[in-house]
This record gives structure tokens, C-alpha cells and sequence, in this order.
């Protein structure tokens, strides 16, 4: 599977974006999908994932309520609404894919995913 994630961007606070991931592979609806984050100096970090079929979703607390993930198993991508972003969102955003059984305990471990897209930068400004 390969990924392809884009849609990132500057935006002023409490603005929103929108990003997409695009999966190829013959059975990329196959797998549950994560979106994670990474700022300078800082580690990884989750931030959404949504189960193979899109009837299980999780978030991290920081973004509850502010950001929405989904998929379109039909044209294999996921997408992350982003909406009321701080600055503290500033950072590259990285889809990924995984086989294993999909749980809210390890959707948020990075090792639960096998495949990893190039990331798209996201900055916010104050």
C-alpha cells in the first residue's frame, strides 16, 4: 500500500483545513487508517484513526470536538477535517495504514501501522 496525504497548508487561528489521504493498492479499504503529527523538536504524536470499515473512530483529547476523520472506501482515502485551529497544530501530518486488529487501545501506537505516507505540513499562525 501507498500513501499519499496532501491538503496542508498556513492558515491564520481558528481557521480549517481539510486533509486527504490516498491509499493505492488493491485492497487498501482493507485497512484501518491513522493520521499522526509531528512538530520540531517534539515526537510523534496520534492524533485520529478510523477502523477498516469507518464504524469505529478515535481521536486524541486535543483535537476531540475540533477535528473529524473519514473514508471513502469507494476511491480509498481518508480524510482529516481539521476546524478552530490553534498554533499548537503546527506540525507535519502523516497518514498510515494497518492490518491488525483494529482497537481504541493501540490506534494510537504508531507500531499498529505498517505503511506510512510523506506527511504534509500544516502551519498555523497566531
Amino acid at each position: 500500500v501507498q500513501l499519499q496525504a496532501s491538503g496542508g497548508g498556513l492558515v491564520q487561528a481558528g481557521g480549517s483545513l481539510r486533509l486527504s489521504c490516498a491509499a493505492s493498492g488493491r485492497i487498501a479499504s482493507s485497512y484501518h487508517m491513522g493520521w499522526f503529527r509531528q512538530a520540531p523538536g517534539k515526537e510523534r504524536e496520534f492524533v485520529a484513526a478510523i477502523s477498516s470499515s469507518g464504524g469505529r473512530l478515535d481521536y486524541a483529547d486535543s483535537v476531540k470536538g475540533r477535528f473529524t476523520i473519514s473514508r471513502n472506501n469507494a476511491n480509498n482515502t481518508v480524510n482529516l477535517q481539521m476546524n478552530s485551529l490553534k498554533p499548537e497544530d503546527t506540525a507535519v501530518y502523516h497518514c498510515a495504514a494497518g492490518l491488525g486488529t483494529y482497537s481504541t487501545r493501540v490506534a494510537g501506537i504508531a507500531r499498529f501501522y505498517d505503511y506510512w505516507g510523506q506527511g504534509t505540513q500544516v502551519t498555523v499562525s497566531s
